[in-house]
């Protein structure tokens, strides 16, 4: 899977499907010319979410200020988006979308860890894509 600096833009991809978890978002754009995927990485302090009990702080590991920022460069060409995934995170990514591209048709769904050709599948189904 190419990273969001590889990943070429088509302008007849002008859908995308995203799972996203707190650690990174799986994008497949799709368009009648086939699917393209990209991934973006968080980049977090820590790969868990919780520090262990009876330590200092909120006990949760700071969010990376600029994640949901670079899965939005990766969809610019987008005008509709899927996003799935199994918490918090991909109802912070409709929000951000929401105020950042409000001209975006947008839709949430929960959906735990499916496999790469599942998460296409969904997209294929939600787009019509065939």
């Amino acid at each position: 899977m190419k990273s969001i600096q590889q990943e070429q833009e088509s302008p007849d991809h002008s859908r995308a499907v995203i799972w996203i978890d707190h650690l990174r978002a799986k994008i497949f754009s799709m368009g009648l010319s086939g699917v393209t995927p990209s991934v973006v990485h968080a980049h977090l302090s820590s790969a868990h979410l919780h520090h262990k009990a009876n330590t200092i702080g909120t006990g949760r590991v700071q969010d990376d200020p600029t994640f949901l920022e670079q899965v939005a460069k990766a969809i610019a060409s987008c005008t509709e988006v899927l996003i799935l995934g199994p918490g918090t995170e991909k109802t912070a990514l409709r929000h951000h979308l929401q105020d950042a591209r409000p001209d975006i048709v947008l839709r949430a769904e929960t959906i735990d860890h499916p496999s790469d050709a599942e998460i296409i599948a969904l997209g294929r189904k939600h787009f019509r894509l065939g």
